[in-house]
């Protein structure tokens, strides 16, 4: 018997049968789109938010930072509360909270407002991830975990690639004010739908009020999790591998513009190539590892060391490279860059099986420190290389000065390929109680 036809008769026809499970998960993967399309928008949004508020590349660094600060502060935090409260009202009020900073920024007049809206994007969306993954642990078989990880990713994977060329055209026509009022109010209604569908277990009523575990036995859980010296690896070279690609992912749009002296929205469509290679990588490295490789750590360290060399192909064309060219090797860049959704499974299965929820947002919090700590300081190295020249109204950045901040990313991603090789193979299952 499947677990979700365990659930049947204590639940309603919303979350009963095996297509249930699939809703129940599939609500905060969609959530989780959003919260992932939130971390691509200030690259596409930076001219606008240049000319709006005079801002600096150093202040849309930060202000794009700003969105892992509180991430990266509650990603423990988050995992004991999914632990202990259930994914369903966490993932709901993180939601409603992403929906609520949204508004907040396409409201703003001053840029402390529109730093507070941010925040509260981040804030909420720092639970919707571990929700997720806590809701694929719970609902599925643990063979699947790995390519529900990846599918997962995968939305997230959709949500960057609607923040390019999508959101361009949406804020050509509405303004970047606009596009933020209607993601906004999109958001507040899918939280409403979350708290509707999500189910924390199988088995659980309608009314959704079940207890998970003490908080307290969670958070002994969790010291549990810091304590394990395989939870490091995956965290640290997350950490340098998120640090790369979500610089990449800010000012991609920018250097299109201008080293190649592109519009916004052609900018932002070359900008497509990376996500779309991941939708294709991401799902497709979770589902080998899971069924065909039945390992983590050997295509982990393959896939890093890829990226080392791809990275290293960008320095050396920087500005150079025809635009088809440049398009082909960020695709490339994308499909390598799939070895990221190993890092989840990894984590999972170097922790006891009933901390996934804490073990899944340890991993994932070296992505979040990494992006908060670096988004600034590579944005002040933009600035340093500046040589006063605007466009319409815009700070306009020289090769040179991309040069430096795209090789502190490459430096990132060298020291991920190294980290990688101290990673523990688990060969696709749960390996806590084993020893080493």
């Amino acid at each position: 018997m499947t677990p979700a036809a365990n659930a049947g008769g204590t639940g309603n026809a919303l979350v009963s049968g095996a297509r249930g499970r699939w809703a129940i998960w599939g609500v905060p993967a969609f959530m989780f789109l959003i919260a992932f399309f939130h971390r691509v928008a200030p690259g596409v949004l930076a001219p606008d938010l240049m000319r709006a508020f005079g801002a600096t590349g150093t202040i849309v660094g930060l202000l794009s930072a700003t969105y892992f600060y509180p991430y990266a502060a509650l990603m423990i935090p988050a995992g004991v509360l999914v632990d202990s409260f259930g994914p369903r009202r966490v993932v709901t009020t993180g939601s409603a909270l992403m929906g609520a900073g949204t508004i907040a920024m396409a409201a703003a007049r001053t840029p402390a407002t529109l730093f507070g809206g941010r925040f509260a994007v981040g804030l909420g969306a720092s639970v919707i991830f571990v929700s997720a993954l806590k809701l694929a642990a719970t609902w599925f078989p643990p063979r699947q975990f790995g390519t529900l990880s990846a599918l997962t990713a995968t939305a997230g994977v959709l949500g960057a690639l609607a923040a390019t060329a999508p959101l361009a055209a949406l804020a050509a026509r509405l303004t970047w004010r606009g596009a933020f009022w209607v993601v906004g109010l999109v958001t507040l209604a899918c939280s409403a739908l979350c708290w509707l569908v999500v189910r924390d277990r199988p088995g659980t009523a309608t009314v959704g009020l079940e207890a998970g575990p003490a908080f307290r036995s969670v958070v002994r859980g969790a010291v549990l999790v810091l304590r394990n010296r395989h939870t490091w690896p995956p965290f640290l070279t997350s950490l340098c591998l998120y640090s790369a690609s979500g610089n990449l992912m800010l000012w991609v749009v920018p250097f299109l513009r201008d080293v190649y002296g592109l519009s916004t929205q052609t900018a932002a469509i070359y900008a497509t190539s990376n996500a779309l290679a991941l939708l294709v990588s991401a799902p497709l490295t979770g589902f080998l590892s899971d069924r065909v490789w039945r390992r983590r750590k050997t295509p982990y360290v393959g896939l890093t060391c890829c990226s080392v060399v791809t990275w290293g192909a960008l320095l050396a064309t920087l500005g150079s490279l025809p635009l088809a060219g440049l398009y082909a090797l960020f695709f490339l860049m994308g499909l390598v860059g799939g070895a990221f959704v190993l890092t989840w499974p990894i984590g999972r299965e170097v922790n006891p099986p009933h901390l996934a929820g804490v073990a899944v947002a340890v991993v994932n919090l070296g992505g979040f420190v990494g992006a908060a700590l670096t988004q600034g300081p590579v944005g002040a190295v933009l600035d340093a290389g500046w040589t006063g020249r605007l466009v319409a109204g815009a700070r306009a950045y020289p090769v040179t000065a991309y040069r430096a901040a795209f090789g502190v990313c490459a430096l990132f991603v060298l020291a991920a390929a190294i980290t990688a090789l101290f990673v523990r193979e688990t060969y696709a299952r749960n390996v806590h109680a084993n020893p080493d």
